[in-house]
């Protein structure tokens, strides 16, 4: 247990806020004056618990005192609740080390087991990052003694993290073969049974120029025996507690609007029924005079999956890769694919087209970027079907995924619509937005995609390509492109680059979060955005945040900022002094798009293309999705065999690549009008 409380200090100084952690396996209450301190192992003191007291004051429902060691350390808590929670650890582990205890030794729940295991991955992701770090520098340094002694620290860092990420996996192997063999759950008689891995260490341990260590990766207690007696270390004056400080502020904040936000969700559950769509089921069709279309309902995966139940083959797969190792050639279990192409997913990101068409009505190049940020962060959340990270089926060389988003409510000046023909979506109509996807590239993976709206004049042209890496227990996807937004009557155009995606917690419940830099420039206006995914600091924060600025031409300073959760509530304040919701992403509806049925697509579109293995996933067939997977795998392994022994280039049907390495799409509106 850890967390915020304020300790007695003296008459000068009073109660000033400490970050304490209790150990209850040495039966120890350390604190220090901030998590970073915390970090560095600067402990300010600690609290041995053999033997101690608990006290309360009935008329003071936060303050408490533990006595020990013929001293008596007054704490005070945030409230009753919280006072009850740690008064109720401590009396736990009390009990637990006192003389008064009968069992001879302490057996670790699977809780605490499970605790320990996610502190050594945080502190393996921590060494991951020092290590990159020496890489960095020795990549800067020239032919030097330097380079030699460093290049030498290199190597030992990473044959650390290979062994310290096996023993994980091993300890992971050893509660899954505990939690299904043994009902006692004993965790000790299991770990002596597994083969032991020998420790790597690295010669001289060494600091970075921050002062971390890289040599070894240290407990939250430190690495010393428990102290004979208790002891403080309050009478120094330069200490500085600000971080503690600012996280209770922050904690009592997120505390109160977490409250709030509760009761509206129970509120909103208790009269809204729950609806569980696919678009593998029976879909309602739409016109009569397109009887051939089907309208694909928004796919809802279940919250909250586990892979407790392939664990094995994961654990299995994580021990044949190495940290940083590149995935694209990996072949991943079928059971975390989600049932669509990431073609469709790119379809997905413009399931809000009012926010798209939005742009060009905008009179303002100021309001113009601003309606241009609103709509690119409204893609990621619409992209997701589901909190669980499950991946997209990688396309196919030549797979092609294509819809509309029918906007015939939005008519545009009163016109009759027209039958946009020579579009890339034959059947679409004019004032309807279209959208077309191929997979243009096997090695690299490059997607291409396009769509357009042509009673606005507007199209977006855009690729990417995904590099997947390793990273200890999560997966990062980087994802190489770039997009470009064009509006056509105004000859403006909006170059847009895209945030990279983490899988985390790969061995229990998978989530996704974003992060890097990306920004969207206007050439002509000389607007521009800069936008930053916020991935989950170390300690504490929120996940899926995001800042965001837009600079007016030649300024540097911006004229307003975006602050919030791309997967929920977005906020703009600007420099006037004006606030006001950006988008609400979380509440915002979806517009359904429009695909034909199945039996009427192309050989190599995307439905029907992956139609066996969507069904068998959708029932739970693991096999036979498997052996459909595995035949679509082969044949283009086969295809890609014949072209190199014939010499033939393939050649993308709708896409060609510019002298930049853009794939650009064969023939947009803008050739067209």
């Amino acid at each position: 247990m850890e967390g915020l409380l304020c300790k007695w200090t003296n008459v000068m100084k009073g109660w000033q806020y400490r970050w304490f952690i209790l150990d209850d396996n040495a039966g120890l209450l350390s604190y220090y004056t901030s998590k970073d301190k915390m970090k560095r192992g600067a402990r300010r003191g600690c609290v041995r618990l053999r033997d101690a007291i608990i006290g309360i004051d009935d008329e003071d429902d936060s303050t408490f005192t533990i006595t020990v060691d013929q001293k008596v350390f007054h704490f005070q808590a945030k409230d009753a609740e919280e006072r009850k929670e740690w008064a109720s650890a401590l009396e736990d582990t009390i009990l637990r080390h006192s003389q008064r205890q009968v069992e001879p030794c302490f057996t670790p729940s699977l809780e605490e087991f499970d605790h320990k295991l996610a502190e050594a991955d945080a502190y393996l992701q921590l060494l991951i990052e020092h290590v990159r770090a020496i890489e960095s520098k020795v990549g800067k340094l020239g032919s030097s003694s330097d380079k030699q002694n460093l290049e030498g620290i290199l190597s030992s860092g990473q044959e650390m993290i290979e062994a310290v990420t096996k023993s994980i996996m091993l300890l992971q192997l050893a509660k899954t073969a505990v939690t299904s063999n043994s009902p006692q759950h004993n965790i000790h008689s299991h770990l002596v049974q597994q083969t032991p891995v020998a420790p790597v260490t690295a010669p001289h341990a060494t600091t970075t120029e921050g002062g971390d260590n890289v040599g070894g990766v240290k407990s939250f207690v430190e690495l010393e025996d428990v102290p004979p007696t208790s002891y403080s270390s309050s009478e120094d004056e330069g200490d500085e507690f600000y971080d503690a400080d600012e996280d209770v502020r922050s904690q009592r904040s997120n505390r109160s609007k977490s409250s709030v936000e509760n009761r509206s969700v129970e509120q909103k559950t208790a009269t809204t029924p729950s609806v569980d769509q696919d678009p593998v089921d029976d879909l309602a069709e739409v016109k009569p005079e397109a009887q051939e279309i089907n309208v694909a309902a928004p796919t809802h995966q279940h919250g909250g999956e586990s892979v407790e139940e392939h664990k094995s083959v994961i654990m299995h797969l994580l021990s044949q890769v190495k940290l940083g190792m590149d995935l694209t050639k990996v072949v991943l279990p079928t059971f975390i694919l989600e049932r669509r192409s990431l073609l469709e997913m790119y379809a997905d990101f413009f399931a809000h087209p009012d926010l798209f068409l939005e742009v060009a009505d905008k009179e303002t190049a100021e309001a113009r970027m601003v309606a241009c940020l609103r709509f690119y962060l409204s893609t990621f959340a619409a992209g997701r079907n589901s909190s669980v990270a499950k991946k997209p089926y990688n396309p196919i060389l030549g797979e092609s995924f294509q819809c509309i988003y029918d906007l015939s409510s939005q008519a545009t000046d009163g016109e009759n619509p027209t039958t946009v023909t020579d579009g890339p979506i034959p059947w679409a109509k004019s004032n309807q937005l279209s959208f077309f996807s191929e997979q243009v590239s096997h090695h690299p993976p490059v997607s291409a995609f396009y769509a357009e709206h042509k009673d606005k004049r507007m199209q977006f042209n855009g690729h990417i390509w995904t590099k997947s890496k390793f990273l200890g227990l999560s997966i990062g996807v980087h994802n190489i492109g770039q997009g470009c937004l064009r509006l056509l009557d105004r000859e403006e155009e909006y170059i847009i680059n895209f945030p990279n995606g983490y899988g985390r917690s790969i061995l229990t419940i998978p989530w996704v979060e974003l992060g890097g830099d990306c920004t969207i420039t206007c050439e002509k206006t000389g607007y521009n955005s800069f936008i930053k995914f916020h991935t989950k600091p170390f300690y504490g924060g929120k996940p899926h945040r995001i800042t965001a600025e837009i600079f007016a031409p030649n300024e540097k300073k911006a004229f307003c900022t975006i602050d919030g959760e791309w997967n929920d509530h977005m906020y703009i304040k600007y420099t006037s002094g004006r606030n006001e919701s950006f988008i609400d992403t979380k509440r915002k509806k979806k517009t359904q798009k429009t695909v034909r049925k199945i039996e009427l697509q192309d050989e190599m579109e995307s439905r029907r293309l992956w139609e066996k293995v969507t069904i068998n996933l959708k029932r739970n067939n693991i096999d036979e999705a498997t052996d459909g997977k595995r035949f679509l795998e082969d044949r283009q392994r086969q295809e890609a065999k014949q072209r190199l022994e014939s010499g033939t280039v393939y050649k993308p049907k709708l896409f060609q690549e510019d002298d930049c390495q853009n794939w650009i799409y064969n023939n947009p509106l803008t050739n067209r009008l």
